[in-house]
């Protein structure tokens, strides 16, 4: 959010990929070994996500979530990430209609504000959800409907 000019308290790092190596405990060796904390949470085969990874550094109090997503849309989102600044690191990001994308997909209140927070830093922004909205489930694409009527 923070990267789209959305300013919000947290402090966290949301990481997307679609990649199941992941998930394997093994894959996390070499962070444990440092120290680091991790949680993998694998979803069940009827889960709208492949699972979760929580990364928690106790001595530097950060965490870091990565999502596994399971679907095309979702594939093709990493594919369109462009390279950003985040904090002196060069990361993959978002555009901002597919950030949009996946607040949809999550569907929480919080994410209603923050699609709503993101509608208003581009006038030009609703236009691109409209042409990829079709890609999510029938429910997301009815809660684009509902925001999209308030915006």
């Amino acid at each position: 959010m923070a990267v789209h000019g959305v300013s919000r308290a947290t402090q966290d790092i949301d990481l997307l990929t679609t990649s199941r190596e992941c998930l394997r405990d093994e894959f996390w060796k070499p962070l444990r070994d440092a120290g680091m904390e991790i949680d993998v949470r694998e979803g069940e085969h009827d889960d709208p996500l492949a699972g979760a990874v929580r990364i928690h550094s106790a001595t530097q109090g950060t965490s870091i979530d990565i999502i596994i997503g399971r679907s095309s849309w979702q594939t093709s989102i990493t594919a369109r990430a462009q390279t950003r600044d985040v904090d002196g690191v060069a990361l993959p990001v978002a555009e901002p209609s597919d950030l949009v994308l996946l607040k949809l997909y999550a569907g929480g209140m919080q994410d209603r504000w923050d699609i709503a927070q993101l509608l208003a830093t581009s006038t030009s922004l609703a236009n691109r959800v409209d042409a990829r909205v079709t890609e999510l489930p029938q429910p997301c694409q009815e809660l684009w409907n509902e925001l999209r009527a308030l915006a």
